[in-house]
């Protein structure tokens, strides 16, 4: 197998992989277990689904690991394509991922506080229950920080997808349109809040267009330049 198809599929697979145990920990599991508005009903449900609850946190973890590995391996497919380009899309998600990583402390401040402790007896159940909605609520508000770089990568990565001459240009137009989807929805909940639904709903069909390129890594590899064509380096020259 050409040694470019063969660095995609690899690049695919991972994407793959940590994309559906991140859909676990960030969608499933808070739809499963959060109550919006709601502190009692929430901490009930992390007590009485504590096994889920730590499946997701480990979910979470390992999401972010691999996506250290993703990252790597699309450098190496797109170094020779433009060294700078690859550079700043593998520093911009690299940036996210101790972010996403930390952010994980919130979710075990909040198990701590619903496990029912000794040490938190001085705590009425109330008060304990709505400290583990504002550390789940901390936590949400992490990823939104997370998500600007989530948005700011998939920009260098299209111009890659787009120059590369290996893999369709369309994919490349699809993840700009992903990370303005992830901008949008970052920022409108950090500057307006209050339309932040309205805004997600239309963000959600735009961070939609990260899909195709994850498939299409994944199955197709990439097209294997000709015998006659030039080196990458020298056709962008």
């Amino acid at each position: 197998m050409n040694l470019i198809k063969k660095q995609a599929r690899i690049a695919g697979l991972l994407y793959l992989l940590a994309s559906i145990v991140g859909f676990f920990c960030l969608a499933y599991v808070p739809g499963k277990l959060i109550v919006s508005g709601d502190a009692t009903a929430t901490a009930n449900h992390v007590r009485a689904s504590e096994t889920l609850f730590r499946f997701g946190i480990a979910s979470e973890l390992t999401s972010f690991i691999i996506f250290i590995f993703v990252v790597l391996a699309l450098y190496r497919l797109f170094k020779a394509v433009n060294g700078k380009h690859a550079l700043a899309m593998a520093i911009l998600l690299l940036v996210s991922i101790p972010i996403s990583l930390l952010n994980v402390l919130n979710e075990i401040a909040a198990l701590i506080l619903v496990s029912g402790a000794d040490f938190l007896s001085a705590f009425e159940k109330g008060q304990l229950d709505a400290l583990a909605y504002l550390f789940l609520r901390l936590h949400g508000q992490g990823f939104v920080v997370a998500e600007i770089f989530w948005g700011l990568w998939l920009f260098p990565f299209g111009v890659l997808v787009i120059r590369s001459g290996f893999i369709p240009r369309f994919l490349g137009v699809l993840l700009f349109i992903a990370g303005s989807g992830y901008l949008a929805s970052s920022f409108i909940s950090l500057l307006l809040p209050s339309y932040r639904h309205l805004v997600d709903q239309f963000a959600m069909v735009l961070t939609a267009g990260e899909l195709p390129i994850i498939f299409w890594l994944l199955i197709w590899g990439a097209k294997v330049p000709p015998l006659d064509q030039p080196p990458i380096d020298s056709a962008i020259a």
